[in-house]
């Protein structure tokens, strides 16, 4: 499978925390002003896609969203600490990516397109199939501490269930990709390629 570029649309977030700042609990009032910066910033952002036109604007409104998204999930999370908070950016991370690549094969047409999308989604199902088992590995680690050995095996196999949902939710997606790709043949090449997506990814 031709891996997605994330890199490509990948969208940075930044705030003026120094680096003792981050090591401190964060107070109401500079939570109220980082979250009326980040309100700003989309303001600024989404102004200067009102001077694109076409696909253009369109990706730099997704980009200005997602921007905004990211931001507000990172503000909550270093406000308040918690494996559902930190579940909750990398979701808003992977959604903000998803939705720019989805505006960028607007630019692309045919099999080319139904392609870049597959494998934008796909993107995104991995990125949120690695937060959900990060969570519930973080969440049986945390309840098997100061715990019997039980309790401890019981959460080593959490552990490993979650990671196995995580492969088969990357592997449907992945696989959902290749068939797409089938649809670029016809006749007997399209039901090779499909035969052979469906023997690498097991299915029947």
């Amino acid at each position: 499978m031709k891996t997605f570029n994330i890199s490509a649309i990948a969208i940075a977030v930044s705030f003026a925390f120094g680096a003792s700042a981050m090591a401190q609990a964060m107070t109401k009032d500079q939570y109220q002003a980082h979250k009326t910066g980040i309100a700003t910033d989309y303001k600024t952002a989404k102004a200067g896609c009102d001077k694109l036109s076409a696909n253009a604007k369109d990706v730099c409104m997704a980009g200005a969203k997602g921007q905004d998204n990211v931001a507000a999930a990172e503000l909550e999370s270093r406000y308040k600490p918690s494996e559902k908070n930190t579940y909750d950016l990398r979701v808003a991370k992977a959604d903000a990516e998803y939705d720019v690549a989805k505006e960028r094969c607007d630019d692309l047409a045919g099999n080319a397109k139904d392609v870049c999308v597959k494998e934008a989604k796909a993107a995104q199902t991995a990125a949120k199939a690695d937060a959900k088992a990060q969570m519930k590995v973080a969440d049986a680690n945390t309840g098997a501490k100061a715990k019997s050995a039980d309790a401890r095996q019981n959460a080593s196999e959490k552990s490993a269930n979650a990671r196995k949902d995580a492969a088969a939710d990357k592997r449907d997606a992945d696989y959902a990709v290749a068939r797409e790709k089938c649809d670029a043949f016809a006749s007997d090449a399209k039901d090779g390629c499909i035969a052979k997506a469906k023997a690498q990814y097991g299915k029947s």
